[in-house]
């Protein structure tokens, strides 16, 4: 059966700011080096190798490795190939910092998951079923009887950002994982926090999020594409309209 798309009703076209894909593929390169599979010195795979490795074309690769010489992170040498710089840390966490004061409205936010989000869900859905780890999750979520307490706020909170990280490790595209921690990065902004704190996680809100989450899991796990993006665009725009309304 067709699903109606829901509209974006509230986001207007200046809130959907969408992250270009270089952009995507040099955030996931600052997390390689910042985990340390790059550390600072050490000379970066050939452009051809990144692009196999990231699933994304060589000019992709270039978009995004100037982007990080922009930055001061990476450095070209001609006739030697691209360096991190041993600065590179430093800059990072420089550049982390001003992002955070910056601090991405919560509805921007929830613009551009719309935007993403019910596509990962199809990418999953494409490859298809089960995972013990998502259904432990929501349990866990299901189970949780009072979010007015702390712990147990912060617990909820930790599964469902780990249920939407473990849907884009289904698809099993680094490219989609890596939009997946650009997302949750936002959502972990101290302006959604407050947001979410002050009345978005009610106990009957809550038991309605874990129910979408389940629909979304079971069309994922099906191989579901159109319910899929459907569930969670309609999970969302509810999500959207509670934040409105707290």
């Amino acid at each position: 059966m067709k699903h109606p798309a829901p509209s974006v009703s509230e986001a207007t076209p200046t809130q959907l700011r969408v992250p270009q894909l270089y952009e995507l593929v040099a955030e996931r390169l600052k997390q390689s080096i910042q985990d340390g599979s790059y550390p600072p010195g050490s000379r970066l795979p050939a452009e051809r190798d990144l692009a196999t490795t990231l699933g994304v074309g060589r000019a992709t690769v270039r978009e995004a490795m100037g982007e990080l010489v922009n930055q001061g992170v990476v450095q070209t040498k001609p006739n030697s190939g691209s360096f991190v710089r041993d600065t590179a840390l430093e800059v990072m966490r420089s550049l982390k910092t001003t992002a955070a004061q910056a601090d991405t409205s919560p509805l921007s936010t929830l613009a551009a998951r719309l935007a993403i989000e019910p596509l990962i869900a199809q990418f999953a859905a494409a490859v298809g079923g089960r995972d013990s780890d998502i259904e432990g999750l929501l349990d866990h979520m299901e189970n949780t009887s009072d979010l007015t307490e702390p712990a147990q706020r912060r617990a909820w909170n930790e599964a469902d950002r780990q249920f939407h990280h473990r849907i884009a490790l289904m698809t099993g595209n680094p490219v989609m994982v890596g939009i997946a921690q650009v997302v949750a990065a936002a959502v972990d902004e101290p302006l959604w926090r407050q947001l979410r704190d002050h009345g978005i996680h009610d106990a009957a809100r809550a038991r309605l999020y874990v129910y979408e989450h389940r629909l979304i899991y079971e069309a994922i796990a099906t191989g579901n594409q159109e319910a899929a993006g459907f569930y969670v665009r309609q999970h969302l725009e509810r999500v959207q309209k509670d934040m409105l309304t707290a």
